[in-house]
């Protein structure tokens, strides 16, 4: 008796997995290039920013228009960042790797227009090679502010990178360019 009533709470459990969020959704990725130099780099600290609708194409307002779109005509609800990657581009001057502009953490971040409310969009440790490197993923679109998100939306904010430079990078004299892939979902 006891195995039949464990045999339909397994069954019953399983036909509850499938049942899953159903919502509709949108993904494509978004990409955004930053420029450091060594010249530039202040107190250890190399940083770059940019803000996300001054890329060439303005892929964020593109991702966002068809995620409006594919919901039919609704605004997301939610955007979740799914993956985040780095890559040291191949113009860049001085450099060869991630080791020789970075000692420690590296964080990715977005800054809000009006407010300047920052939200952590992912980091990672002590990056190497050229990359794609993968970041950690932070971003939860879900504890913006009301306002924020809204600005998100508008591609009101600036994609900031930031990290402690390696010891050698602020004599190189490099000039070192990044490309920030960002793989967002919109969710109804």
């Amino acid at each position: 008796m006891k195995r039949r009533i464990v045999l339909a709470v397994l069954l019953a459990a399983q036909a509850l997995i499938g049942c899953g969020d159903d919502a509709v959704s949108y993904s494509a990725p978004v990409g955004i290039n930053l420029k450091a130099k060594s010249s530039d780099t202040v107190n250890a600290t190399v940083t770059s920013q940019k803000g996300i609708s001054t890329e060439s194409g303005n892929p964020f307002k593109v991702f966002v228009d068809n995620a409006n779109k594919e919901l039919e005509g609704k605004s997301p609800s939610r955007v979740e960042l799914t993956k985040l990657t780095l890559t040291l581009g191949a113009g860049s001057v001085g450099v060869a790797s991630f080791a020789e502009v970075f000692a420690g953490r590296v964080d990715i971040l977005f800054r809000m227009d009006e407010s300047n409310n920052t939200y952590v969009a992912g980091h990672v440790e002590n990056p190497t090679g050229s990359g794609p490197v993968p970041l950690i993923v932070d971003f939860d679109s879900k504890a913006m502010a009301v306002d924020d998100y809204a600005r998100f939306l508008a591609g009101k904010f600036n994609v900031v990178l930031r990290g402690s430079a390696a010891p050698t990078f602020t004599t190189k004299g490099a000039d070192v360019d990044f490309q920030a892939t960002f793989s967002f979902t919109a969710f109804e």
